[in-house]
C-alpha cells in the first residue's frame, strides 16, 4: 500500500461530511434503541400489552430483515443513496406512529415500520462505506459508528427514563423523530455529490457469497422470515406445550427460508464468511435477548425507577464503544480468532452475573457491572465481523453480503428475544422467568464457540 493511500483518513475533505452524517444517523438510531429498551416496561403497562412485550422487540428486528434484503439488492443495482433515503423516511414514520399510539397493536405497527427503516439503513450505510472508503479505513469508520453510541450510552437510557418518569414515554419516540428529520436533511446534502453509483461484479467469479436467487424470491423469503419470527413471539399466547410446538415450527421455517439469503455453508459454520455471518446472529441473539429484560428485572424485582433502570444499560454501552475503539486501533494485531474468544468470554461473564442476580434476588449492582463486561465483548466483536464481511466481499457483492450479515444479526436477535419471551411467559414465578431468559443467553454464548474458531482472515489490505 502506497504512502499516499495510507495518508487518507476518514476525516479528510472528501469524506468528512459523509463520516459525520453517517455517524449522526447511527447516533440517533442508538438513542432510539436505548430508549425503547428502557421505556418498554412502562409502555406495555400503559397500553395493556404486557403479553406482547417480547414481540415489541422481536417484531422490529423481524421486519428489519425485509428492509435489509431490499436495501442490499437495491444498493448493488443502483448504489446506496436512494435506499438510504427511503430507509430514513420509513424510520421516521415508524417513530411517529409509535409515539402517537393509543393501543398496543398500533404501537406494534409503528415498531414494525421502524424495523423496515432501521434494517435498510444499516445495509445502505455499510455499502456507502464499501464504495467511499479504502479498505484500510474500514476498521476506523466502523469504530466511529460504534463510538457514536458513546453519548447515547451516557445520556440515552437515563434521559429516556427521565422523560418517561417526568413527561411521558411518547416523547422518547417523537423527540427522536424530530432529530432524525434534522440529521437526514444534513446527510442528504452531504451525500449528493458522493461517488455512490453501482459497481458491476464479475460474473466469471464465484464464491460463497454469490446471491444465486432473484430479488423477488429473496423478498418473499424475507417476508416469510419476518412473519415466522413474529410468530415465535406470539406463541406465548398459545397455552401449554402447544406454544412451544408452534414456536419450534416457526423456527424451522426460518432456518429453511434463510439459507438462500446468507453465504453457503453458514448453518454448518463453514470457515470464512459463513462463520462470520453465523457468529453475528448468535451473539446478537444472546446479547439483545438478555438486555431486553434487564430493565424489567430491575423494575419488577428491585423497585428501580425508570430513570435508574435506564442507567443500568449505560455501563454496557460505554464498554461497547470502548471495545470498538480498541478493535479499530489494534484489531489487526490482535487477530479475529482472539477477538472472538475474548468477546465470548466477556459475554459469558455478563450472562453468569445476570443468572446469579436472578437466582439470589439480591445484589442488583452485580447485574449492572456484569453487563458492562458483556458490552465490552460486543464492542470488540461487532465491528470486527463487519470488517471481515467487507474484506471477504468482491466488488458488486457488498450489498448482498452486508445484507446477509445484518439478516443474521436481526434474525438471531428476533428469534432469541421471542424464545426468551416465550420462556418467561411459561415459567413461573416471575423470578424463574428471568432465570430462563438469561439461561437462553448463556446457551447461545456457548454455541458461538464453534464459528468463533472458524472466522478465518481475508486480505483486507488488498481489497481496494
Amino acid at each position: 500500500m502506497s504512502a499516499e493511500v495510507r495518508a487518507l483518513t476518514i476525516w479528510d475533505r472528501e469524506r468528512l461530511g459523509i463520516s459525520l452524517g453517517a455517524a449522526a444517523l447511527i447516533f440517533l438510531a442508538a438513542i432510539e434503541s436505548l430508549a425503547v429498551t428502557t421505556v418498554m416496561p412502562v409502555v406495555a403497562e400503559d397500553l395493556d400489552g404486557m403479553a406482547l412485550y417480547a414481540v415489541a422487540f422481536a417484531g422490529t428486528l423481524a421486519t428489519s430483515v425485509i428492509g435489509m434484503v431490499a436495501a442490499g439488492a437495491w444498493s448493488d443495482r443502483a448504489g446506496p443513496r436512494r435506499p438510504l433515503y427511503a430507509a430514513v423516511i420509513l424510520f421516521i414514520i415508524g417513530l411517529v406512529v409509535a409515539g402517537i399510539a393509543t393501543t398496543m397493536p398500533v404501537f406494534l405497527l409503528g415498531r414494525l415500520v421502524q424495523g423496515l427503516g432501521a434494517g435498510a439503513q444499516t445495509v445502505a450505510l455499510y455499502v456507502v462505506v464499501a464504495r467511499v472508503y479504502p479498505a484500510h479505513l474500514h476498521g476506523r469508520i466502523f469504530a466511529v459508528f460504534a463510538a457514536a453510541w458513546v453519548v447515547p450510552s451516557m445520556i440515552g437510557p437515563f434521559l429516556a427514563g427521565a422523560v418517561t418518569e417526568f413527561l411521558h414515554w411518547r416523547w422518547a419516540f417523537l423527540g427522536v423523530a424530530v432529530l432524525v428529520v434534522i440529521a437526514f436533511t444534513i446527510v442528504a446534502v452531504k451525500l449528493r455529490a458522493a461517488p455512490l453509483g453501482p459497481i458491476a461484479s464479475d460474473p466469471a467469479e464465484g464464491d460463497a457469497s454469490t446471491p444465486g436467487v432473484k430479488i423477488g424470491l429473496r423478498m418473499f423469503l424475507a417476508v416469510v422470515i419476518a412473519l415466522s419470527a413474529v410468530g415465535v413471539g406470539l406463541a406465548a399466547e398459545v397455552p401449554g406445550i402447544l406454544g412451544w410446538v408452534a414456536a419450534a415450527g416457526c423456527v424451522l421455517v426460518i432456518v429453511i427460508a434463510i439459507v438462500p439469503l446468507v453465504p453457503k455453508g453458514m448453518l454448518r459454520a463453514r470457515p470464512g464468511l459463513p462463520s462470520v455471518v453465523l457468529l453475528r446472529g448468535i451473539v446478537a441473539g444472546a446479547f439483545f435477548a438478555a438486555e431486553a429484560y434487564i430493565p424489567f428485572l430491575l423494575l419488577a424485582e428491585f423497585d428501580f425507577s425508570p430513570t435508574w433502570a435506564g442507567l443500568a444499560l449505560t455501563l454496557a454501552a460505554l464498554a461497547w464503544a470502548s471495545g470498538s475503539a480498541l478493535q479499530g486501533r489494534y484489531g489487526e494485531a490482535i487477530g479475529s480468532r482472539r477477538i472472538a474468544a475474548l468477546s465470548l468470554l466477556l459475554l459469558g461473564i455478563g450472562m453468569v452475573s445476570l443468572l446469579v442476580v436472578a437466582v439470589s434476588g439480591a445484589v442488583p449492582w452485580l447485574a449492572i457491572i456484569g453487563w458492562g463486561f458483556a458490552g465490552g465483548g460486543m464492542g470488540l466483536l461487532y465491528p470486527r465481523l463487519t470488517v471481515l464481511t467487507l474484506a471477504f466481499s468482491r466488488p458488486g457483492t457488498e450489498g448482498f453480503n452486508s445484507a446477509a450479515l445484518s439478516i443474521s444479526d436481526a434474525t438471531g436477535a428476533a428469534v432469541a428475544i421471542a424464545v426468551a419471551g416465550l420462556a418467561f411467559a411459561t415459567v413461573s414465578p416471575i423470578a424463574s422467568g428471568f432465570l430462563a431468559v438469561f439461561g437462553v443467553g448463556l446457551l447461545l454464548v456457548l454455541g458461538g464457540i464453534v464459528p468463533g474458531l472458524r472466522l478465518g482472515s481475508a486480505p483486507i489490505e488488498e481489497r481496494h
